[in-house]
């Protein structure tokens, strides 16, 4: 849910106010000259876009360390909390369910919290697969996606009764007790804490977490870039900012940012050049969409770092010395170095797999038979798993389509379109709703759709792999030896 415009603009103003800063020109205190808030539809709703032209490298925004909220940071201001926390009957608590409770603890102060401004700004719901009722779970379909919220959910509700006692030591208010103030305050944590070297639950940034997600895609720029870069800097007044931009000058530095110890603060960097008025990205990992999902509550139509596991049997895993993480098909539909090596080993003979061992693990094509044979091994693994599913490819695009259009759960639906499967679904999220007394908030309904978008990409992925090897199949033979070297010599 968006926060109000008075929020946000008591927010900046607080923020400038105590030092935060998007320039190199405007002294400690000043935002707006690089950065500006704005709201972008399909594309992660508000962040923050360039307010002028901004170069790959540059400095976008530096956040002081006084002003990160951090477990020591949140002991350190209230002497009540810091002697409850370092407790020796709380010992066993982990940085990570400190930093909830100090969360709790601080949103009860109201208005009197020294972070007032950043707190009325946090989201008040989030969709992190912790949050997924039985419904959106199943909705879900995949075993392993299944049985990731379950696991993210027991883990949230564990950590949360770990946790009770020293939350009713500090006497917080009843309505912070509760788990699902519990799951507020871990999925902000989850999805907003950035890195920080001294502690391992992270920061909370403040305006350093209004920047949305960008799956990680080429390396960052080369040293010539970044020395010209550093040229244009130096030749700007600089007003006490010439220590944090020799740092731009330095190519091993993460473009995107991190904590710098020279400055005492998070220093964010462009991690490509900006026109303005474009939205400007973060890149905080390599994710997969569930596990997007489950971390930060949201997933990307077209994430480069999606894959899709695909059941083997024991032999085959027994057959090569890859760990089983590597053995995926790509978000593109082709199948993974590890898993073409390996299903190429299997599918020769037990006793001439030493002899060519060294051809496979090169990442050489065995023979044309050979390569026939697991393609369409692959090809039949993945249509055998989209029929045992409950819906189609087809069926999912159709439904996602007439959830977008469910406004209240009153106005009738157009579902001439739709499969009987996805009508039967419609009317369950409609009963399920009904009874939870969710009627307005439409809470479910979001992670209800991201459930089914997830499980679209998923699908998506194995029906790319299909066409995929069925379309090489075809080929001649000699055109097919030519693209399988150009497409798979990896080394």
């Amino acid at each position: 849910m968006e926060q109000g415009q008075g929020d946000l603009e008591r927010l900046l103003k607080w923020a400038a106010e105590i030092g935060i800063s998007d320039s190199t020109c405007c002294g400690d205190s000043c935002l707006g000259h690089s950065l500006a808030v704005s709201y972008f539809p399909g594309a992660g709703g508000r962040g923050l876009g360039a307010a002028r032209d901004l170069r790959e490298g540059e400095l976008l925004l530096k956040v002081p360390k006084s002003v990160l909220m951090t477990k020591e940071s949140l002991l350190l201001k209230d002497e009540k909390l810091s002697l409850s926390a370092n407790d020796y009957a709380h010992h066993s608590l982990s940085p990570t369910q400190i930093l909830a409770v100090c969360l709790l603890y601080e949103m009860g102060k109201g208005k009197i919290s020294w972070w007032h401004p950043y707190l009325m700004n946090l989201p008040r719901s989030y969709d992190i697969l912790a949050t997924f009722g039985e419904f959106e779970k199943q909705a879900l379909q995949v075993d392993d996606a299944i049985w990731a919220a379950e696991k993210a959910t027991l883990k949230a509700e564990y950590e949360w009764k770990e946790a009770n006692a020293l939350m009713k030591q500090l006497k917080l208010k009843p309505q912070l007790l509760t788990f699902k103030a519990w799951l507020w305050a871990s999925a902000t944590i989850s999805s907003r804490t950035l890195h920080i070297p001294w502690d391992a639950a992270g920061c909370l940034c403040p305006v350093g977490d209004l920047f949305n997600y960008s799956a990680p895609g080429e390396e960052p720029s080369r040293c010539e870039s970044m020395e010209h870069t550093m040229h244009d800097l130096v030749n700007e007044d600089t007003s006490g900012m010439a220590d944090v931009e020799q740092l731009v000058s330095d190519s091993r530095r993460l473009t995107d940012g991190g904590f710098e110890k020279d400055v005492d603060a998070y220093c964010f960097f462009a991690k490509k050049s900006y026109k303005k008025g474009e939205q400007v990205l973060l890149s905080y990992g390599t994710y997969t969409n569930l596990e997007l999902l489950e971390h930060y509550g949201f997933l990307l139509n077209e994430n480069p770092n999606d894959k899709v596991f695909i059941p083997l049997e024991p032999e085959i895993y027994s057959s090569c010395s890859w760990p089983k993480e590597s053995l995926f098909i790509h978000q593109n539909g082709k199948a993974s170095f590890a898993l073409l090596s390996t299903l190429r080993l299997w599918a020769t003979p037990q006793n001439q797999r030493r002899s060519v061992g060294h051809l496979v693990y090169s990442g050489l094509q065995l023979s044309f038979q050979n390569e026939m044979f697991i393609l369409r091994w692959i090809s039949k693994k993945c249509t055998t798993i989209l029929k045992n599913l409950p819906t189609s490819f087809e069926d999912d695009s159709l439904l996602l389509s007439a959830i977008d259009k469910i406004q209240n759960l009153d106005a009738p639906l157009e579902l001439n379109n739709v499969s009987s499967t996805c009508r039967d679904e419609i009317c369950a999220f409609k009963a399920n709703v009904l009874q939870k007394g969710e009627r307005s908030s439409m809470e479910s309904k979001e992670r209800w759709r991201l459930a089914v978008q997830w499980r679209l990409s998923y699908k998506k992925i194995l029906v790319d792999c299909i066409s995929y090897c069925d379309e090489i199949c075809m080929r001649p033979m000699g055109h097919y030896k030519q693209q399988i070297q150009e497409t798979y010599l990896e080394v």
